[in-house]
């Protein structure tokens, strides 16, 4: 009975290490993300803590089902949009944004996620649950925030906002009147002039471009050493 017992917790220890191993090979790695555009190329990492939509977003650029959409709307100090579907073949004139997949993405907020320059963020309609376009994102450009401009942006998203988050708002810049109102997915960790160059782009009174800007999205499953040693993101 004994090393029947003995047996089974060898076992039990054999899986267990066995399991954590695997864990984290399989953490090891992660998807790095390219949006190419005439205006230069960005890189980008997608949230674990925001599974849903980064799972959705993968999926949706392995099936090369962003190449060729346009940014339909830029708006310099705030952010540019992409991701619609109809935008592929619109005409100039047309008025797009409207374009959808068909489902939405539950929303998945996350204190510790925020509105920063550079980060992505699904795009989505006044619906009281909050819930994602299914396709549609913006990249945030935003504008750097003293402190006489926090309470309004406070006020707007109804949360009070951390200090060291403050200090990057300060600092970098970003868009906090939109945090825990829209699911941030994932960032930019190289190519931020990419952003700016596009929201510096001449527009309509839709804020369409006046010239296309088509894109371009790959992802490349990447080690986590390599992309920290490329880019120096932080896993």
């Amino acid at each position: 009975m004994t090393n029947k017992y003995n047996f089974l917790l060898l076992f039990l220890s054999f899986i267990l290490v066995f399991t954590t191993a695997f864990a984290q090979k399989k953490s090891s790695k992660d998807y790095l993300v390219t949006i190419t555009t005439d205006f230069g190329e960005a890189k980008l990492i997608l949230y674990d803590q925001t599974p849903k939509h980064k799972a959705n977003f993968i999926k949706l650029a392995q099936k090369k089902f962003y190449d060729g959409l346009l940014f339909h709307r830029i708006i310099e100090g705030f952010m540019i949009q992409g991701g619609d579907p109809t935008s592929k073949n619109a005409t100039p004139e047309q008025s797009l944004g409207d374009g959808n997949v068909g489902y939405t993405v539950p929303a998945e907020f996350d204190p510790k996620i925020f509105h920063k320059k550079g980060v992505i963020a699904a795009a989505r309609d006044d619906r009281p649950d909050k819930a994602s376009s299914g396709c549609q994102f913006y990249i945030v450009q935003g504008k750097k925030f003293t402190d006489d401009m926090f309470p309004a942006a406070e006020k707007r998203s109804g949360r009070i906002i951390p200090e060291d988050q403050k200090q990057i708002y300060r600092t970098l810049g970003g868009t906090p009147h939109l945090d825990m109102n829209y699911t941030a997915y994932g960032e930019v960790i190289s190519g931020l002039e990419m952003v700016d160059k596009i929201a510096a782009q001449s527009k309509n009174t839709k804020d369409r471009p006046q010239k296309d800007i088509r894109m371009k999205v790959s992802v490349e499953k990447m080690r986590k050493k390599k992309i920290t040693k490329l880019y120096g993101y932080q896993f």
